[in-house]
């Protein structure tokens, strides 16, 4: 089947998580990508061995691409990468900033020498001197957005359990990317886009950013919703968290007088609106937990779904690998081992879920190099 990027090149210096996002999904849609990585390789190569002896992380963001390994700082090996981006489409990189630009790899160059070119620079803080030095891990940049002010319990600071912030760059990054090809389709030029991690992390604090500034800091609130009542996890007889959501009055008289048997509730001035409910929190939780403790999760969850009402259950990773909505794509270790992850978000289109190999380090250097000889 043809694909959207078919016959695009990608060089990436990439590393860890954000940059090898954006350039898998590229190759998914049909790009070739060669991932250059140093002698030691991307160190994202040793954080675990769960995916067939790759590391997890590895394995989910670098299957389909070409491992070329070079030593940039070696006249041969530059010279060799300046022919790959010369003949490429897409230059993206995430090394710390400033550090190609001092190996004789600035974007702004690049673009210069080679005007259809598109280059991506990926880093944590964005172009500032003041703070080129500083490291932009991903629990970092939640901890810096003020993420993490947001998360977790009333007493506890709490961590988003993915790397949300590489995540985050990573697709905004290739959202900028095909824009880039769209516009160079149009025009003919190529262009440079920059993320950073904490732009990214900052946007997606819009919502609380803007009720700090009107003087209605959210508060963290574990499994509930910091503005909206009911909307939390709420135990069952069986020990087992639902959570439910209720968006408007409706739901919420459809909650009390169909699901939980409670109209007295509609009636209690205490919950009358969501504003109303929000500042009676202590009361509401009351109630509705010690009603919701006399049934099972699954009468809890049949009720609800009866009163045509959202929830879902508080699943474990066991859960998950059961979950009927789950799809897995097959994939195979760097060392010929078969692993499987989640399958590729999106349905249809140029989505694919064939098979896909992780590279070695430099398994497709010498190739690669009597290629572009």
């Amino acid at each position: 089947m043809t694909k959207p990027l078919d016959g695009l090149l990608v060089v990436a210096v990439e590393q860890a998580v954000a940059a090898p996002l954006a350039t898998v999904r590229l190759a998914d849609a049909g790009a070739r990508v060669l991932k250059i990585e140093r002698h030691d390789g991307d160190f994202a190569r040793g954080y675990d061995t769960a995916a067939g002896g790759d590391s997890s992380y590895f394995g989910w963001l670098n299957h389909g691409k070409e491992s070329v390994a070079l030593d940039i700082k070696a006249p041969a090996d530059a010279a060799l990468l300046h022919q790959l981006i010369g003949a490429a489409d897409v230059f993206i990189q995430n090394l710390a900033p400033g550090a190609l630009d001092r190996a004789g790899f600035g974007s702004t160059d690049l673009r210069a020498a080679h005007t259809d070119l598109i280059t991506c620079d990926i880093s944590g803080y964005g172009e500032d001197p003041a703070l080129a030095d500083k490291k932009a891990y991903d629990l970092l940049v939640q901890a810096e957005s003020g993420m993490v002010a947001v998360s977790g319990g009333p007493t506890e600071l709490g961590r988003i359990g993915v790397s949300i912030c590489d995540i985050g760059a990573g697709v905004t990054a290739h959202a900028a990317i095909l824009e880039a090809l769209i516009r160079r389709s149009l025009t003919g030029e190529g262009s440079g886009v920059q993320v950073s991690l904490f732009d990214v992390a900052a946007e997606w604090m819009a919502v609380p950013f803007a009720q700090h500034l009107a003087d209605s800091s959210p508060q963290r609130a574990g499994l509930r919703h910091p503005t909206i009542a009911p909307y939390g996890a709420y135990e069952t007889s069986d020990g087992l968290l639902t959570l439910i959501s209720v968006q408007n009055e409706r739901e919420w008289v459809r909650l009390c007088a169909e699901a939980l048997d409670r109209a007295d509730l509609v009636a209690d001035e205490r919950f009358a609106s969501n504003t109303e409910r929000v500042a009676n929190r202590p009361a509401l939780e009351r109630e509705l937990a010690a009603t919701i403790a006399t049934k099972s999760r699954a009468e809890f969850e049949a009720a609800l779904g009866a009163a045509s009402l959202a929830f879902g259950s508080v699943n474990s990773l066991d859960d998950l690998v059961d979950h009927r909505a789950l799809r897995q794509r097959p994939l195979t270790s760097s060392t010929d081992a078969a692993f499987s992850l989640p399958a590729h978000p999106v349905r249809g289109g140029s989505a694919t879920d064939e098979p896909r190999k992780v590279p070695r380090l430099g398994e497709q250097t010498e190739a690669i190099r009597a290629e572009f000889s």
